[in-house]
């Protein structure tokens, strides 16, 4: 590994080959001194990044590829989007997508290590493929990234350049939970059992769960990534202390970000570990907590496409939803309001109209209550589905029934 400064940075991407595929660290670890350098220099190229965040390099000659989407790269009309679950997304990159160069934001050098600290995800995949075919491996490093273990720990052999930088992390504070998002999430908790193996995003329903789990006893995390709400159960008490909270990213407060710095009861994975339905299938009473945008009366959940156009993707979800339902006494929740304010229409379909994300749920939460969808006969499931409805959608979904036949 050699330390470079930025002039050296630009000459080093400046002699690149044509239209690179650059993939850089995503969510919310993004190395924004790496790709203004190849904003400046590379006059085509191609980034991958997962949920990608407004401000990175967007103009003519940048094609985004992601198969998650995020606000930096959504509606782009030079996105192309791979569908793929995330568990996959390393394949991606053995096999279809093998990146020329990948742009990391790292923790400083510690004991002849950086750590990909906050978003480790699919880092190491992307690192492996790149190293395969000769690319280069640069990492732009940060006293202000935590320091994690697990896999995000990485070898100063495996990086080829490395620059010194000095930003503020991406952060955020908790927000208040609103009402319907603690309903959802009262009812949701009172499914859990002490001794559970959560799978949680970010959001406030996710949170919600959370607060309402503060009182639990030998709680369990395996999940794709997590935020602040598993700090009050850590000071609760909430966690099993003998086993390492399992993440593969996360975003949320400074606060946060302080305590996983060294913190050795936390193991950051790459994403073929977290969400590996197998893995997940193994842990106790696993529980997976997931978000939609809508679900139909057949128990098909559509969370990533809106008006025919994509608006994030697949994600983990499946992986999770798969696991969580393969795990002994494991159950899996698809949380929605049921209103959607600004269209103003239910979020409980006839049928859908969207992509599907994901089907056969153990349960389906709105405001109104938990529809108990696997294990029952698809009569039942709409029965029970229309019942947590909005009171609005109620009676259009009882005719929408009929007619296909569910009632």
């Amino acid at each position: 590994m050699r330390v470079i400064n930025h002039e050296q940075l630009k000459v080093i991407l400046g002699n690149l080959p044509a239209n690179p595929r650059i993939v850089a660290s995503g969510n919310f670890a993004t190395p924004t001194v790496l790709l203004a350098a190849a904003d400046s220099e590379i006059p085509e190229f191609r980034l991958n990044m997962l949920g990608a965040q407004k401000g990175i390099p967007d103009r003519e000659g940048i094609t985004f590829e992601s198969s998650f989407v995020g606000p930096g790269m959504r509606r782009s009309p030079r996105l192309s989007y791979v569908p793929s679950r995330l568990s996959l997304v390393p394949i991606l990159f053995r096999d279809h997508f093998r990146p020329d160069v990948v742009f990391l934001h790292t923790s400083s050098l510690r004991h002849g290590t950086v750590s990909l600290g906050t978003e480790v995800n699919v880092l190491p995949a992307a690192i492996e493929a790149c190293r395969e075919r000769g690319g280069l491996v640069i990492a732009q490093a940060n006293p202000n990234m935590p320091y994690t273990y697990g896999d995000a720990q990485i070898q100063e052999h495996d990086i080829d350049f490395l620059i010194e930088v000095d930003e503020t992390l991406m952060a955020k504070d908790p927000s208040p939970v609103g009402e319907v998002a603690a309903e959802i999430g009262a009812r949701i908790a009172a499914q859990v059992e002490n001794h559970s193996t959560l799978q949680l995003g970010i959001g406030a329903i996710p949170d919600a769960v959370l607060a309402a789990l503060v009182n639990r006893k030998g709680m369990k995390i395996w999940t794709e990534m997590f935020s602040d709400g598993v700090l009050d159960m850590v000071k609760n008490g909430a966690l099993d202390e003998d086993h390492p909270l399992t993440a593969s990213f996360l975003f949320g407060s400074r606060e946060l970000y302080d305590w996983l710095h060294l913190n050795k009861s936390v193991q950051m994975l790459r994403t073929e570990k977290t969400n590996d339905p197998a893995q997940i299938a193994k842990q106790a009473q696993m529980t997976s907590i997931n978000a939609a945008l809508e679900v139909d009366l057949h128990d098909q959940a559509n969370a990533s496409f809106v008006r025919g156009e994509v608006y994030s993707g697949f994600g983990g979800s499946t992986d999770f939803i798969v696991g969580a339902m393969h795990a002994r006494g494991g159950q899996s929740f698809m949380a929605l309001a049921s209103w959607h304010d600004k269209a103003h229409k239910s979020t409980i379909v006839p049928f859908l109209t969207e992509n599907v994300t994901s089907f056969q749920h153990s349960y389906v939460a709105t405001e109104y209550g938990l529809a108990a969808c696997f294990g029952h006969p698809e009569r039942e499931q709409a029965k029970n589905l229309i019942s947590i409805a909005h009171p609005d959608a109620r009676e259009g979904l009882t005719g929408a029934a009929r007619e296909m036949r569910l009632i």
